[in-house]
């Protein structure tokens, strides 16, 4: 499939540390190019032949294997199409060569804007309950090329619209869209190119997951008729679903007469995060694991072990009656209203580079229960407005611009609007990178921000 072959590899950071020593390995040719030349250089001594900067194949290539961060428009991969150059991602690329395995890894994938992440750690703990031989690995940093070549049996594989867009054959043995929002627009153009890359991931796939909650992900499952349907609901599921009965998780999709009868999974009180948003996940994760045969006790023994990831709805601290909770990974609108509408009483840190998703929305769905709000970043401005326009009662305050510590600012502010019985949390309904390095620098620095005001209670004191 690759012997012989010359593949160029556009991007050398983690895609190229993946792919061209496995492409090498399989007996391709294999050039990289970067713009970054440090970044390149950190290839040398791996037998491929490093170009920087380059805007077209070179003569004899036959295959592109890009970094899903390179856009579509890059001139590079608009010059290989026109080429009639084939361009993949490092997605579709493992998923080639784990096909020429004597035993092909299982695929249980997921898609969605939000709650990727913390549902393919539900699914891999689930998975590990059962005694499978399985990992997280995709998006969540640890490359799914690099999994395949690792011998896991099973993936749960957390994949973005950027690495779908680059598959074409991928065929999971499940896969589900959880949701689709406003997110990406720049790089996709609209919703409907960015919820079409989404549904790639369905295509192919023997069991599609649905969240019947959720206006595109039926949608989108609706295109591949030959697959096997099941959905979940924050409800009473109906024949074919998994969803909720009271304080219950059910299935009602995977027993022997799903239309008189239910299997309990877990308590709803099992599931961490706690919040209706997290729920969805944990249903959503025990479709997939029960797709491929996972007994109910295995689900509930994963749901319940299983740990949820920094800067993901964690308390960080209590001062004076009121809790401080870490939702830096909150980047959309969306994934901000699930956080939001966990708790009663809101102190509300929001704010920051919002890449054109719309915010009047989320201020209509959680006004009734804002205490106040703390806006910081570039388009705090836009939040600003929509809280005048839908919840003009809610006091507002806003961090200057030149301020040098925002976070610190911020948190000082929140505790002031803050009262006993209050959730002051940090869900910011947009990107950091024009304050932060990344939403994890952002939440390290609301975490710093909260001890310090403990530490000046303590010294108070």
């Amino acid at each position: 499939m690759f012997a012989g072959r010359h593949v160029l590899v556009a991007g050398a950071g983690v895609t190229g540390r993946s792919a061209v020593p496995a492409l090498l390995e399989l007996g391709a040719r294999v050039t990289v190019t970067d713009g970054n030349v440090a970044r390149l250089a950190e290839l040398a001594g791996l037998g491929a032949e490093l170009v920087p900067g380059l805007t077209e194949p070179p003569v004899g290539v036959d295959l592109v294997v890009t970094s899903p961060g390179w856009r579509p428009t890059s001139p590079l991969l608009v010059a290989a199409a026109g080429a009639g150059v084939e361009v993949i991602g490092d997605v579709e690329l493992a998923w080639r060569i784990g096909q020429r395995r004597e035993k092909p890894p299982v695929w249980l994938a997921v898609t969605g804007t939000n709650g990727k992440t913390t549902t393919v750690g539900m699914l891999e703990s689930i998975l590990r309950a059962a005694g499978l031989n399985a990992v997280a690995c995709g998006n969540v940093g640890f490359a799914v090329l690099d999994a395949v070549n690792a011998g896991y049996d099973v993936l749960a594989v957390e994949l973005s619209s950027f690495q779908l867009h680059w598959s074409n054959t991928l065929a999971p043995r499940a896969a589900v869209v959880l949701n689709v929002a406003e997110d990406h627009l720049d790089w996709h153009g609209s919703i409907e190119a960015y919820a079409a890359d989404k549904g790639k991931l369905l295509g192919h796939a023997e069991v599609v997951v649905h969240n019947a909650d959720d206006p595109w992900s039926p949608r989108l499952a609706e295109a591949n008729e030959r697959a096997r349907h099941i959905g979940f609901r924050l409800d009473t599921p109906r024949p074919g679903e998994l969803g909720l009965v009271e304080d219950l998780l059910v299935d009602r999709a995977y027993v022997e007469d799903p239309v008189n009868s239910a299997e309990e999974l877990c308590a709803v009180a099992d599931v961490r995060p706690a919040g209706p948003h997290n729920l969805a996940n944990a249903l959503a994760a025990a479709a997939l694991a029960r797709a491929h045969g996972v007994g109910p006790d295995a689900v509930a023994k994963g749901l319940r072990e299983f740990q949820p990831g920094a800067h993901r709805s964690v308390e960080v601290g209590e001062l004076d009656g009121v809790r401080y909770i870490n939702d830096s990974k909150a980047t959309n609108p969306h994934a901000a209203a699930g956080s939001l509408l966990a708790h009663p009483d809101v102190v509300w840190i929001a704010g920051g580079l919002l890449k054109g998703a719309h915010v009047d929305d989320l201020v209509v769905a959680v006004a009734d229960r804002l205490r106040g709000a703390v806006l910081l970043g570039t388009d705090s401005g836009v939040i600003a407005a929509a809280l005048a326009r839908h919840a003009p009662n809610v006091p507002v305050r806003q961090v200057p611009p030149g301020d040098d510590e925002p976070m610190n600012a911020a948190v000082e502010a929140a505790r002031v609007l803050a009262r006993p019985g209050d959730v002051v949390l940090l869900a910011p309904a947009a990107a950091s990178m024009d304050q932060f390095r990344d939403y994890a620098h952002r939440g390290d620095a609301f975490a710093d921000a909260v001890r310090g005001l403990r530490d000046g209670a303590d010294d108070r004191g």
